[in-house]
């Protein structure tokens, strides 16, 4: 079955390779995560520029909160079904592809952890910049303001949805004029 698959749609393989090695490299790292950071908590690499601290985020990436658990793994569900879908016919289109297949592995490896432990483990620890936004009024809207003193702690799995979402962005802002010609443009680089 596979192989007809592939006969059919090539663009499977290259796909499915990704797929399984974001996939594999999310769920080893955050296996390691779970084994030596768990019991320490947090361990400077860089100071504390980058520190490796283990983390249980019941929500989503970058633990940004959810109320509903269960809508949000359904939403999950029918997303990833649905990029399954659009990549079978994206056939020329490889950053697409790509990205794509980016999102889908580390879609696969957060939901795994929501199935089996309720949470998901995050363990990368930057100290970017800080964020301030002070409270503001614009029309009827009423911002409370926002500060962030350190980045959220994140994983493989957020790493991957986020290149491929940026990706995906490059590409409907430049990706126009090449259009035509996605494999021209992966050739000259």
């Amino acid at each position: 079955m596979y192989s007809n698959l592939i006969k059919r749609y090539p663009q499977i393989k290259p796909i499915s390779i990704i797929i399984l090695s974001v996939l594999i490299l999310d769920q080893v790292t955050k296996y390691l995560a779970r084994i030596f950071l768990q019991p320490k908590h947090s361990i400077a690499v860089l100071d504390n520029f980058f520190r490796l601290t283990y983390v249980e985020n019941p929500g989503i990436a970058f633990g940004v909160r959810i109320n509903n658990k269960v809508f949000f793994t359904i939403l999950t569900i029918l997303a990833v079904i649905l990029i399954f879908y659009y990549l079978f016919l994206l056939r020329e289109q490889k950053i697409l592809r790509f990205a794509f297949a980016l999102i889908l592995g580390g879609a696969f490896g957060n939901l795994i952890d929501r199935f089996i432990y309720g949470s998901v483990v995050d363990f990368f620890d930057f100290e970017f910049f800080n964020i301030h936004i002070p409270p503001f009024n614009f029309l009827f809207f009423h911002f409370g303001g926002y500060t962030m003193d350190r980045w959220p702690v994140f994983n493989i799995a957020d790493s991957a949805v986020t290149v491929g979402m940026v990706l995906i962005i490059i590409n409907a802002i430049w990706g126009k004029s090449a259009e035509n010609k996605p494999d021209a443009i992966l050739e000259n680089h």
